[in-house]
């Protein structure tokens, strides 16, 4: 599978939220119109709808996963396990390389970040020059697309 990384990094910096950036990147190469592929992960970003809770770069990947790897018999216990192994491979990855999967988590650093959780102002933070230079997403957006690629070219589970 191509690596999408700069794609990803891009679509990011277009304004699509990180979930978003991930699977979008890849939408084309999974047979999606990238205007679905932005429709589906719409709800992920900021650690799914800003709730700061699973990384939105991560559930991009795992979106690729589930289209990839994902079970589509109800009773598919096999190909459940199979696709949660792929999910679980993705985030060990993730995690090693930076410390978590999740978004209070990663930005606890940034400074003016409240890490509030749950019950966050679903208002979007403004796209400034500013917001982009202070926060870690671009790259571990860049790097999740990354992961998606070396996963998928050296596994079985190739398209």
């Amino acid at each position: 599978m191509e690596d999408r990384s700069k794609e990803a990094r891009a679509l990011f910096l277009q304004g699509y939220n990180c979930a978003q950036a991930v699977f979008g990147a890849y939408a084309e190469q999974l047979g999606l119109p990238q205007e679905l592929a932005f429709r589906i992960a719409a709800s992920f970003g900021a650690g799914v709808g800003r709730m700061r809770e699973v990384c939105g770069a991560c559930s991009g990947m795992f979106l690729v996963a589930g289209l990839l790897t994902g079970a589509t018999e109800g009773k598919d216990q096999a190909g459940k396990k199979r696709n949660y192994e792929t999910v679980q491979a993705l985030a060990a990855r993730f995690r090693e390389r930076h410390g978590s999967i999740i978004c209070r988590e990663m930005l606890a650093g940034v400074p003016g970040f409240v890490p509030d959780g749950a019950g966050s102002a679903p208002e979007p933070e403004a796209r400034t020059a500013e917001y982009y230079k202070k926060r870690p997403c671009p790259d571990l957006i860049e790097d999740a697309a990354r992961l998606v690629a070396e996963y998928f070219s050296l596994s079985e589970n190739s398209l």
